[in-house]
């Protein structure tokens, strides 16, 4: 169902929800250090997971709010022991065992068991799961000049009907309908913005429409996409709150 998590180009890693059946979409950040790793997909039944782990942005005077991206994603699928780490340098297949390393620069197909992963020069790799999900990660090469001083990924989710029901994460959790209502739009805080009124899972929030930037179709220059976007770390949105998804290790 076209879900993404996607670090836009100036500002944090955030994640964007399409919901089809409102013909809408949602998005929200993870405002968190360099370093820490969030759960974005688990699913109990089969163990296959990805988990994201953080880089910051070296730029900026002291105070200033660093941005974070994504700077390293691990994909496990643990009933066929495949691991997949990918970075802005290189994508490397079972590291733990010493696999082999690609860089961005390759054009390369490979199937391990009942996961191929497609690695498609300087832009972007697919990995498909055979009766599971299909995902996609994307690299953003930064110009130099920009302001963001290191490349980072973005990682999207192209089909998850497959994956269980049980599946969670802070992407996961939206692989099944997720039911909301939006009232009483009038203008934000910010009078070039419009906040509204979200109710979601009996939670009141107030959310404001935003423009976010999607790059599942097009990796090198995106879409614009308006979203309404929910504060607070996605807080009354995600089950539980934010911290729930840190993790040790990205596998």
């Amino acid at each position: 169902n076209g879900l993404h998590a996607m670090p836009p180009v100036d500002t944090d890693p955030h994640f964007l929800i399409h919901v089809p059946q409102k013909e809408d979409t949602l998005c929200f950040n993870i405002n968190e250090e360099p370093g820490v790793i969030l759960s974005l997909v688990q699913d109990p039944d089969t163990g296959f997971s990805v988990n994201g782990q953080l880089i910051g942005n070296r730029a900026g005077s002291p105070g200033q709010h660093q941005g974070t991206y994504f700077g390293r994603l691990g994909i496990v699928n643990p009933t066929t022991g495949f691991q997949l780490e990918v970075t802005p340098h290189n994508i490397t297949l079972n590291p733990d065992s010493g696999g082999p390393v690609f860089s961005w620069k390759d054009q390369a197909s490979l199937r391990q068991h009942e996961v191929v992963v497609t690695i498609n020069r300087k832009r972007n790799l697919v990995v498909a799961v055979e009766d599971g999900g299909t995902f996609e990660v994307v690299l953003h090469r930064v110009w130099k000049g920009s302001a963001v001083h290191q490349d980072f990924l973005g990682f999207y989710v192209l089909d998850s009907h497959r994956m269980s029901a049980r599946t969670h994460g802070l992407l996961g959790q939206f692989f099944h309908p997720i039911d909301y209502t939006v009232s009483d739009p009038h203008p934000g805080s910010d009078p070039t913005k419009t906040d509204a009124t979200m109710l979601v899972k009996s939670h009141q929030l107030t959310v404001t429409r935003g423009l976010q930037k999607d790059y599942s179709k097009n990796p090198r220059h995106g879409a614009e996409v308006t979203c309404w976007f929910v504060h607070n770390n996605g807080a009354g949105l995600i089950d539980g709150v934010y911290t729930d998804y840190i993790v040790p290790d990205i596998f």
